[in-house]
């Protein structure tokens, strides 16, 4: 079925590849990296249009009221394509190229985003959603692969890191954006705002005109020449024989001849024996991030103020600030990752939110009481206007768990993912799987957090508190190091079993070249090629003079 799917887009993605390749190109990572990092953006800006006016009465009205399962439903609409996304990325990014899936992002966001906003009922608003998250999938599965294939590993943990910031952007822009639009009475408040997400979309389709392909996959596909000039344009300001271009190339060339040696690679590669525990490990990680209760925050913030007291301006002015303190502390994330390492910054994660989780149960399960007459079927019980303290605890315990997320989970789990394969034969396919993995545990949660407040309240809250734990303990047994290891070093790790707490410290049984011994190899062999070269050229050059003197002759 792959193959048939593959020749039918073979002629249209060759044009298209063609077209990309006479566009001019920005070679600078950070731009590439703000380019392919769109599709994060868009994820955000999915979470807003819809927090911020799920609690609204021209929403309420407009849609009849849906009920806790209902809005479970269209929330959870979008990461249900985006589960979809992800799994089909693999098979438009590894025959065709990352910028074709990343135009593939673009276009099912914008379609979608159209049907959402000429939605005449819940049927085809979640329909919208579910086209756009498709998108999303494509997006967060190849982007985050792109940029670790693309990144200098001196930066790598911060253009990985840059797709969770994306994120985080987005839902500040566009929260504010509908904050305002929620001013407009009637339907037009959510229409426009849902219009408005073409925007992105536009952004990354044109975006993507301007940066390269990457190099790996040009390799892969025997590319050579424009791999080699991609890489020195990116590391090396075109210098081909930089130190940090031949390194890049000798890797790249490692890892393609592991591949033409191994059999084809398929989904059923990441479940063998060889594969079966970074396969499980990825994937956890993915799901973990979800787990945190971080969306239950995002998706639902409105709620847990309603429970704090805050109603009305007061409430959106509320979930706002969480909003800006999710996008500034990530951004320190992005240096620290590269710095402190992969591990620290989650375990201490879990252990920072898990404390957040536990107390914000415990406030609004001490000082809550019932709410028979709330405006919303979902939200039950209520902090009482009189106990300012122990609302502004609870939402301090909420904004408190925002910091936590945003400067550990949040960028670690996308760059830690990327890296973790050790093998750039199944990366894509792996990434895709465990991008999966998040998408259906982000549209379980979706799906339930309704439900879960209005049926145990505050008690929701323990239940993330208790996998911030379960996390923990699976970070320090079961994750390993990755911040500044190669591929060849992860992969090595992988198959010796090295525990994961050692994973720091380990050093490679089978030694690898130093950067600057492998740099130096690379230089000589260069020279020798360039020498041969330059010799065959001048032999040809002899014969071709012979031939020549001996034609005179005759």
């Amino acid at each position: 079925m792959s193959s048939k799917f593959e020749r039918i887009l073979t002629g249209p993605a060759l044009a298209i590849n063609n077209f990309l390749d006479k566009t001019p190109k920005i070679y600078n990572v950070y731009f590439v990296a703000c380019i392919s990092t769109i599709a994060g953006m868009m994820f955000g800006f999915d979470i807003s249009s819809m927090s911020a006016f799920i609690g609204t009465d021209s929403y309420m009205n407009y849609f009849d009221s849906p009920g806790a399962d209902m809005q479970g439903f269209i929330t959870s609409s979008m990461p249900l394509g985006s589960f979809f996304g992800a799994i089909l990325s693999s098979f438009v990014s590894e025959p065709f190229g990352r910028r074709i899936s990343l135009l593939a992002c673009a276009f099912f966001w914008m379609v979608g985003a159209a049907v959402q906003s000429s939605s005449q009922n819940r049927a085809q608003l979640i329909i919208g959603r579910i086209i756009s998250g498709v998108g999303v999938g494509f997006g967060s599965s190849v982007a985050t692969i792109y940029g670790a294939e693309l990144a200098p590993r001196k930066v790598r943990g911060f253009i990985g890191g840059m797709f969770q910031f994306a994120v985080t952007l987005g839902i500040m822009i566009m929260f504010y954006i509908s904050y305002g639009l929620g001013q407009i009475n009637g339907q037009a408040s959510f229409r426009i705002a849902w219009g408005i997400q073409i925007v992105p979309g536009l952004l990354l389709f044109f975006g993507v005109m301007l940066i390269p392909e990457s190099p790996r996959w040009l390799a892969k596909q025997g590319q050579w020449e424009k791999a080699e000039f991609i890489v020195s344009k990116v590391q090396a300001k075109g210098d081909r024989e930089a130190p940090e271009v031949l390194i890049e190339i000798s890797e790249i060339k490692d890892q393609i001849l592991i591949e033409e040696s191994a059999k084809s690679t398929s989904y059923a590669t990441l479940f063998t024996k060889k594969y079966i525990k970074r396969t499980f490990t990825a994937c956890f990680a993915q799901i973990w991030q979800q787990l945190t209760g971080m969306n239950v925050m995002m998706y639902y913030i409105v709620y847990l103020f309603m429970m704090a007291g805050k109603t009305g301006n007061t409430n959106l002015v509320a979930s706002s600030i969480q909003y800006v303190l999710n996008t500034v502390c990530t951004i320190p994330a992005l240096f620290v990752v590269d710095r402190i390492g992969r591990r620290p910054l989650l375990m201490g994660g879990a252990i920072f939110m898990m404390i957040f989780q536990f107390g914000l149960a415990g406030i609004l399960g001490a000082h809550a009481v019932p709410w028979p007459d709330s405006p919303n079927p979902t939200v039950t019980i209520k902090i009482p206007e009189d106990n300012k303290s122990a609302s502004h605890g609870a939402i301090a315990c909420a904004y408190l768990f925002v910091v936590g997320f945003a400067s550990t989970w949040g960028v670690t789990t996308w760059v830690w993912v990327a890296e973790a394969w050790g093998d750039n034969r199944i990366a894509q396919r792996g990434n895709s799987l465990a991008t999966a993995a998040n998408w259906i545990m982000n549209f379980a949660i979706a799906m339930y957090t309704p439900s879960g407040f209005k049926s145990i309240s505050w008690k929701t809250y323990i239940i993330y508190g208790v996998f911030c734990l379960c996390m923990l303990i699976h970070v320090y047994v079961g994750f390993p190091e990755t911040r500044g290891k190669r591929l060849e070093e992860i992969g090595q790790m992988w198959d010796e079993n090295v525990p994961a707490w050692r994973s720091a410290s380990w050093q490679p049984t089978v030694p690898l070249a130093s950067d600057a011994e492998l740099a130096r190899k690379m230089s000589v062999e260069h020279k020798e090629n360039g020498l041969i070269e330059q010799d065959t050229h001048s032999k040809e050059g002899d014969l071709m003079g012979q031939d020549t003197q001996s034609e005179e002759k005759v």
